[in-house]
């Protein structure tokens, strides 16, 4: 029988930047444009199929994003092993926003290890031709706040999404093996991740959407 990794993976962003079209999309294989809009925490399942030997769950939380309740939602941060944080490209103020939320993210999830967590910057809405936030923009700011890498999506044509969680899963893995080795190891290791530097080898790597898990609470 396969073992299974269980990973909780933060979903969060400002009001309206399609976090909620994101999970859908990844969970379910669907899109819509009408979405009310998430209070509190709404979850979901994805399975993954990562080897022969080895199945991965993501469970996605989707946390509210209006700014002025980060002092509450900050609070289901904790014990994250991942964090997918999404702006719109036509919203300067979704994407000024996300500085403070990777700071929450940071002194509220450091890591097991110590170090923060994996966490990727997606700009969602790409499709639209009324941007506002340039790639040189997004890859300054991916490099002042130690996102691991960023990329640009769009949920709604279904581009990258895939992608993006292949990303995230191979940043979680990658980590948890990384501290296995450290744990079971002799002397003194020196490890010197590289950043922004999207990983290699997942891309034969089949994903299964669990189209029945996705609930509410």
């Amino acid at each position: 029988m396969p073992s299974e990794q269980l990973f909780k993976v933060l979903v969060i962003g400002g009001s309206q930047v399609g976090k909620t079209s994101f999970v859908k999309r990844c969970v379910g294989g669907v899109f819509t444009e009408f979405y009310k809009v998430t209070i509190g925490v709404d979850f979901a399942v994805k399975t993954i199929e990562w080897s022969n030997e080895e199945i991965v769950r993501l469970q996605f939380w989707d946390i509210q994003g209006q700014e002025d309740c980060l002092p509450i939602t900050r609070a289901f941060f904790r014990d994250a092993d991942a964090c997918i944080m999404m702006f719109d490209v036509t919203s300067e103020k979704s994407f000024t926003f996300c500085e403070a939320l990777k700071q929450a993210v940071d002194t509220e999830v450091p890591g097991k290890d110590g170090n923060p967590i994996p966490c990727v910057l997606l700009a969602n809405k790409c499709d639209l031709a009324h941007r506002t936030v340039q790639p040189g923009a997004i890859a300054d700011l991916a490099n002042a706040l130690n996102f691991f890498t960023w990329m640009e999506i769009s949920v709604k044509e279904n581009k990258r999404v895939e992608d993006s969680v292949r990303q995230i899963v191979e940043a979680v893995m990658t980590k948890r093996n990384l501290s296995a080795a450290v744990a079971v190891g002799s002397g003194t290791v020196d490890i010197v991740p590289e950043h922004n530097t999207p990983a290699c080898g997942y891309c034969c790597i089949g994903l299964r959407a669990n189209k029945d898990s996705y609930e509410q609470f």
